[in-house]
């Protein structure tokens, strides 16, 4: 991958994350998140339905009409969702159930329909391919950080229900906290940890700059 393809996942993992700061998305995101496995399932599922519908959007873009291609870009990612939920059915039965209707949901993401909009109809395949990859990197490492923070807060274990990705009995994960703050894996808790991340995106965003400044008036 060329520096350009590298500016841009960063730029997506950062600056333009989906979750954020342009606050996309928001219902799985707040929804799923009560554990780190859940956060991972579907941010994997987001990935691939994310990189797969910008290529084929990029692909098609020549031949469709203005009038239909918002019908035509939700007809390819309902048909990916699809896909995912089928292979989630038949690999990850367990994960399946526990992600629920949130995985035919994806079909609604609006950063997906976003970026198939504002960048896959405008730019070529390869292009495109890597602003998917970027922005469900994005959108994935996310959920799966605020599933490993409610889950760590809430529940007082780290990696636990790994059993959902990988079969076998049920796995308690590794037990650190005596009394779990349950107000975390509540709704509320998954508001508070989604603003505690964006608070820290800033923070780290205004330090940048501050120290950037100084070095540009040495």
């Amino acid at each position: 991958m060329n520096t350009t393809g590298m500016q841009s996942i960063r730029k997506a993992l950062w600056d333009e994350n989906p979750g954020l700061v342009q606050l996309l998305g928001l219902c799985p995101l707040l929804a799923v998140t009560s554990t780190f496995v859940n956060g991972l399932g579907l941010g994997i599922a987001t990935i691939v339905v994310m990189t797969f519908s910008n290529m084929l959007v990029s692909s098609t873009r020549m031949w469709l009409r203005a009038e239909i291609r918002i019908p035509t870009y939700v007809l390819i990612i309902a048909s990916l969702v699809t896909c995912m939920e089928l292979l989630f059915e038949a690999f990850f039965p367990a994960l399946d159930r526990s992600l629920g209707i949130f995985i035919p949901l994806i079909v609604t993401n609006c950063a997906i329909l976003a970026r198939a909009e504002s960048f896959a109809s405008k730019n070529r395949v390869v292009p495109s391919i890597i602003d998917g990859i970027g922005m469900g990197l994005g959108f994935g490492l996310l959920l799966c950080a605020i599933g490993a923070f409610r889950e760590f807060v809430g529940h007082g274990t780290v990696l636990s229900r790994l059993d959902l990705l990988f079969g076998g009995g049920p796995v308690g994960g590794l037990a650190i906290l005596d009394s779990p703050f349950l107000l975390a894996i509540l709704p509320p808790g998954a508001f508070f940890s989604l603003a505690l991340a964006v608070a820290g995106k800033n923070v780290v965003d205004r330090r940048r700059k501050r120290a950037a400044g100084f070095r540009l008036s040495i």
